[in-house]
């Protein structure tokens, strides 16, 4: 083959299978190498490697021989002369590499390794493929219908891969035909030995999310950031979303002037309605939010360990509208916020109140202060019972009195949840830090015990510690275990020694320097840097001079020792200097003191900076 047909061939498989150069001159010279050994009936022992020279298309074999005087075999051994013209250092006995290619191997490699050359370029394609599209999940892609089924449809991408489109992630009523061309979410890519399998979905609710960062510019740039994302596919979808820089609107940004940007999404999403709400960090308005474009009267907050839920009350005319159609605007509202949502009229809940009042003992605080309340409240169910019109007015005594009781519910709860959590700190408090460290496994429960225990969420040996203070009925209550259970669970624990927690390093404090006179102190004091050093060591001198002078007392029995003298013999008056620090004037001042006639005390009589 000429060099320039050699050329047009290999750049035209480079361009139709979009693979790197390096691939496909692999690929062709494993292919010789495996023609080669199929010519000759070569070892697959025995080193062999192609050479291909991109320049001119040529192939040579090198295979591994050793060096021999007299050759037997020419597939393994090659004489000293021959093998000195590649290595002139060779030796009898050597294993070199030496070229060996087979007189017309060309011809008969083109035919013997043209399937292995196709198979190692699918392979190489596949594997190519499969890279592209992996790090393209969660992004739009683009496609084109090749065919059409009940079950999917089969798309054609980019790369001359093929994807799939389940129904259930193609949007309702959505009609496809051959050659449309589809945008779709990149679900999922697998790697299967018939090549990537690739899904696509139009019914995810990150396509939604997606698609708002295209046509929103201040999603994608990062001044508006979407919270939470609720979506029945081809019906109703809910967006949250939250302004990270003020002045910004969000709701605004993503609606568009009149609304051109919100339409060209529901377009594309095939007429689907998308309700956009501002996030609020607080549940209660957030929820009030969501279940637009209802109207709601109040909403009240039921949070508790097991769950939470909202009850929200809303007017008579917005009962339907809150709860949609099929509960779908319920239904999504509750998928955006992540509470459980009780929608209730506000007859309905004043009803429930006031026999909440009347029958629980828990609002028998209430009763006294809402007695006035209660007639007004039964006359204006007696009307909604007998169909009489309510005036207005009237609602708002009913919301009232439904605020005022669930306020005080609301409350109690509170205030239980706090104690409950209290209680729970106080538990965890009796418990060895390390148990909550410990796996459970390393109890030595029963195998069969063990996964009971650890299927209900008990990871360590802490989490079944504080289960059994609280209670051991939760444990009972497991399918599989009883008392003999309970029994080994607490011998298990009884025996179980917890590590000693290491003790905390002890820093020895440095011996103060001895002390002798107050020119020392000076020196230390002036040695010292801050103001807070300068302090701590004119307290180190003081307790220094303490320390010294009670020694003195206890060596001499607690008697003064004799004053000194003067030349003439009579005592000279005691003098005493104490060093302070002055922070005000940050200089250190050594006082001199002595002791008055008639035992009056000390009086300072100079100082000295």
């Amino acid at each position: 083959m000429a060099k320039q047909e050699f050329e047009l061939a290999f750049n035209e498989v480079l361009d139709s299978k979009q693979l790197p150069k390096e691939i496909v001159l692999e690929a062709i010279e494993a292919a010789m190498v495996s023609a080669y050994r199929k010519t000759v009936n070569a070892s697959t022992a025995q080193h062999v490697e192609a050479r291909l020279d991109p320049e001119t298309g040529g192939v040579s074999i090198h295979a591994e021989k050793e060096v021999v005087e007299d050759v037997q075999d020419e597939r393994t051994e090659v004489l000293l002369d021959e093998a000195r013209k590649y290595h002139p250092d060779a030796e009898l006995g050597q294993v070199l590499v030496v070229p060996s290619t087979p007189e017309d191997f060309g011809r008969v490699a083109a035919q013997t390794a043209r399937q292995v050359i196709q198979q190692r370029i699918r392979e190489a394609e596949r594997e190519a493929q499969f890279n592209h599209f992996h790090i393209q999940v969660g992004e739009v892609v683009n496609g084109v219908v090749q065919a059409t089924n009940p079950g999917f449809i089969t798309l054609g991408l980019d790369r001359n891969a093929e994807a799939t489109m389940p129904r259930n992630q193609q949007i309702r009523g959505e009609r496809f035909r051959v050659h449309d061309r589809v945008r779709a979410l990149l679900l999922e890519v697998k790697l299967e030995p018939r090549g990537p399998k690739i899904t696509l979905s139009r019914a995810h609710r990150n396509f939604l999310r997606r698609l708002l960062e295209e046509e929103v510019p201040e999603i994608y740039h990062g001044l508006v950031e979407i919270r939470s994302i609720a979506r029945e596919p081809g019906y109703r979808s809910k967006v949250a979303v939250a302004a990270l820089q003020p002045g910004i609107d969000p709701v605004g940004a993503c609606v568009g002037v009149r609304g051109v940007r919100i339409q060209a999404i529901v377009r594309e999403l095939n007429d689907e309605k998308i309700d956009v709400i501002e996030w609020n960090p607080d549940h209660a308005a957030y929820i009030a939010k969501a279940l637009s474009p209802a109207r709601v009267s109040g909403v009240y907050l039921d949070e508790k360990e097991s769950g939470r839920t909202a009850t929200v009350v809303v007017p008579e005319d917005q009962l339907s509208l809150a709860i949609g159609k099929d509960g779908q605007n319920a239904r999504l509202a509750a998928k955006l916020t992540g509470w459980r949502i009780d929608i209730k009229s506000l007859t309905e809940a004043a009803a429930e109140a006031l026999v909440k009042l009347r029958d629980h003992e828990e609002f028998a605080g209430q009763r006294e202060a809402l007695a006035d309340q209660v007639p007004l409240v039964e006359a204006v169910l007696a009307k909604k019972s007998e169909g009489r019109p309510i005036a207005p007015e009237e609602y708002t005594q009913l919301g009232r009195f439904v605020t005022q009781i669930e306020t005080g519910a609301s409350d109690r709860r509170q205030a239980e949840l706090e104690e409950q959590r209290a209680r729970a700190a106080e538990l965890r408090s009796r418990i060895p830090a390390a148990a909550f460290e410990i796996p459970l496994d390393d109890l030595g429960l029963s195998p069969r015990l063990n996964i009971i225990i650890t299927g209900e969420g008990y990871s360590t040996i802490g989490d079944l510690m504080i289960q059994l203070e609280v209670g051991p009925d939760a444990l009972l209550a497991l399918n599989g275990v009883g008392p003999k259970a309970m029994e080994e669970i607490r011998t298990k624990l009884d025996a179980f020694v917890f590590p000693e927690p290491e003790p905390e390093p002890v820093v020895e404090a440095e011996p103060l320097a001895d002390v002798e006179t107050a020119e020392t102190g000076e020196e230390l004091v002036e040695a010292a840097v801050t103001p807070e050093e300068k302090a701590q060591v004119v307290l180190s001198i003081e307790e220094a001079f303490a320390a010294a002078l009670a020694a003195t007392q206890a060596e001499s029995g607690g008697v003064e020792a004799p004053a000194a003298t003067d030349d003439k013999g009579k005592k000279k008056k005691k003098k005493y200097r104490e060093i302070e620090y002055d922070p005000d004037k940050d200089v250190t001042i050594a006082r001199k003191k002595r002791k008055q006639k008639g035992d009056v005390g000390w009086t300072e009589w100079d100082d000295e900076p």
